[in-house]
């Protein structure tokens, strides 16, 4: 087991933290390093991901679970995959569909591992009809602060702690998922234009189930009668009555990122409000009115921006353009009946100019049992801003208020600046979350930034 002294981030580059890294290729080393931890406490961290500081430990143990990353059985009669928490899902989506199979949900990168997907609670783009990643696990394996390795099922108070826990109920080292069967790897994708927020929300709701992953760009630039116009987007596993000899090689083409995705990967902030208008209307203008059929890879459809090796370059070019490198993710849902609210941010953030890297508009289903997940039935929106825009807590703070009036929450694993009476507003099963971790953990044994924070 390898150990090195490291400064951490998140995947938006804000609030570095330096903890000791711990790199464990067993169960048993990792269970050393939680027994033999600091006062600071330990956490377990895959591919670093999460946008803010849940999946940092400052003066702390981190446990790098990227070792552990064995597929163990894939049982193709009862539709599972058992598997280490550091197997990413990018693997997964390598290896599941040439057998048949996908993974149960797919979120919005490739690039996190099983542990962290269960520690988030992932969704992905169906969630209206799939649910949460905490649906479709049949059973984890967690280390405890004791030492111990727990084998935990849902309906369980431990499992509804752990899944959407961020990892502060302790270490998870496998887990069984439950797949769902498909006749073919590719997505069959129709895409719309919608002329204003209103319009966008009526096409999500009048898409039915037959597609069942839909997703929408919306245009933050946008003001007056346009304000929140977009591009709606869905997709539905292609059966093999629709795929020609050559759609494997066309599709394989088709992973290349798009332009307009690609451009969509620059930093706002690098290109200033207006530039960053014109990139948006020029993106909104090219897209397709109406078009159905096309075939695109699941990476190409799930994880476009994973494939830009540009964006790292770009990112680092912005902080020496900026003098501050870092992005904010501000993602946050609102219920069903709450469209107003909803259209209320869109336009504050449209008045205020800020220039989003990101801005992606989902529908969520039914609520997970994780007492800290974050889909509720309602709208979902995900904004990506530079970290350097002037006045951008006080903005948040603002718009926090708004989300929280409206009975909604803001995602904790993709936070970063959210207050702790916030979070304990939004989120009431908090103090649940907390004796349990008390009764459990009472001396503190797993710890992240986040959790200090927030005051988890």
């Amino acid at each position: 087991m390898s150990v090195d002294t490291v400064s951490l981030t998140g995947w938006g580059r804000t609030a570095p933290t330096t903890a000791v890294r711990f790199r464990p290729r067993t169960y048993e080393e990792a269970a050393a390093v939680v027994r033999g931890r600091g006062p600071r406490g330990a956490l377990a961290r895959g591919l670093g991901r999460a946008p803010g500081d849940a999946a940092q430990n400052a003066g702390g143990s981190v446990l790098d679970m990227t070792g552990l990353d064995r597929i163990r059985a894939l049982d193709e009669a009862a539709g599972t995959v058992r598997c280490d928490a550091g197997v990413s899902l990018e693997r997964l989506l390598r290896v599941l569909p040439p057998r048949g199979w996908f993974p149960p949900v797919v979120p919005g990168t490739g690039r996190i591992t099983v542990g962290g997907a269960i520690g988030s609670d992932v969704h992905g783009l169906d969630h209206p009809a799939a649910g949460s990643l905490a649906r479709h696990v049949v059973a984890l394996e967690l280390l405890t602060a004791d030492g111990e390795v727990r084998t935990v099922a849902p309906g369980t108070a431990l499992f509804d702690a752990t899944a959407g826990g961020l990892g502060l109920t302790g270490v998870i080292l496998s887990a069984t998922l439950r797949l769902k069967r498909v006749a073919t790897g590719l997505i069959s994708v129709s895409t719309e234009r919608a002329r204003d927020l209103d319009d966008l929300l009526a096409r999500f709701a009048s898409g039915g189930d037959r597609m069942p992953y839909a997703s929408a760009w919306v245009d933050l630039s946008a003001r007056g009668r346009a304000a929140g116009r977009g591009v709606l987007t869905r997709g539905e596993h292609a059966p093999l009555s629709v795929l020609p000899a050559h759609a494997q090689r066309t599709a394989a083409r088709r992973q290349r990122e798009p332009w307009s995705s690609v451009l969509s990967a620059l930093p706002g902030g690098l290109l200033g409000p207006a530039a960053a208008a014109l990139v948006d209307e020029v993106r909104y203008r090219s897209a397709p009115r109406a078009r159905s059929g096309e075939l695109r890879t699941p990476a190409a459809f799930f994880h476009p921006l994973d494939a830009t090796p540009a964006t790292d370059r770009l990112h680092r070019l912005y902080a020496l353009s900026t003098g501050r490198s870092g992005l904010v993710r501000y993602r946050f849902t609102v219920g069903y009946g709450q469209e107003e609210a909803l259209g209320r941010v869109v336009r504050r953030i449209a008045a205020r100019r800020c220039p989003a890297l990101r801005a992606e508009l989902q529908r969520f289903g039914a609520a997970s049992p994780g007492w800290l997940s974050f889909p509720a039935p309602g709208w979902a929106l995900t904004v990506e801003l530079p970290a350097a825009l002037p006045g951008l807590g006080r903005f948040l703070d603002g718009l926090d208020a708004e989300v929280a009036a409206a009975g909604g929450r803001v995602c904790l694993a993709q936070d970063s600046r959210m207050r702790p009476e916030t979070a304990a507003a939004m989120y009431p099963r908090l103090p649940e979350f907390r004796e349990l971790r008390a009764e459990l953990d009472p001396t503190g044994a797993f710890r992240s930034d986040l959790a200090r924070r927030l005051g988890l």
